[in-house]
C-alpha cells in the first residue's frame, strides 16, 4: 500500500485532564500516514486521483483547534475517523503529541492505525 506522509503538523489545541492544561492551548504535535494507492495519480499526474495531504492538513487543523479532549487517545481516534472520511484513504496511521508535557522528555502521545471496512466484509477486524 502507498502512503501519503504529513510529518510534524503543529497545531495549538485543549487537550489535557489538569486545571492549567484546559485554560489554554497548548502545542499538539501530528503526524499522519494516510495508505493509499497512488498508481492512477501517477500515471495522469491527477491530484483528485490521490490523497490531497493539503485539505487533509487543512482539516485537521481546524479539528484540533477547534475541540477539546482529555486524551490523546480520544483527540487521536477523532483524526483518524476525519481521515478515513477523505477521498482515496484506505487507511491511517496517527501520532498524538503533547511536546513538553512530562519533565524529562521531548514529548508523550499516542499512535494508532486504522483502516476502512472493505465493502461488504463484517468480518473485517477494525483496529
Amino acid at each position: 500500500m502507498d502512503q501519503v506522509l504529513v510529518k510534524d503538523l503543529l497545531v495549538r489545541g485543549v487537550i489535557g485532564i489538569t486545571d492549567t492544561e484546559r485554560e489554554r492551548p497548548q502545542d499538539i504535535l501530528i503526524n499522519l500516514v494516510l495508505y493509499t494507492d497512488t498508481r492512477k495519480a501517477g500515471e495522469t499526474d491527477d491530484v483528485n486521483e490521490s490523497v490531497n495531504y493539503s485539505t487533509v492538513t487543512k482539516k485537521v487543523y481546524e479539528l484540533v483547534e477547534h475541540n477539546t479532549r482529555y486524551t490523546v487517545e480520544a483527540l487521536a481516534a477523532d483524526i483518524s475517523r476525519l481521515c478515513l472520511a477523505m477521498p482515496n484513504v484506505r487507511g491511517v496511521r496517527v501520532r498524538v503529541e503533547k511536546p513538553g508535557a512530562v519533565r524529562f522528555t521531548s514529548s508523550v502521545g499516542v499512535e494508532i492505525e486504522r483502516m476502512q471496512v472493505p465493502e461488504g466484509d463484517s468480518t473485517w477486524p477494525i483496529g
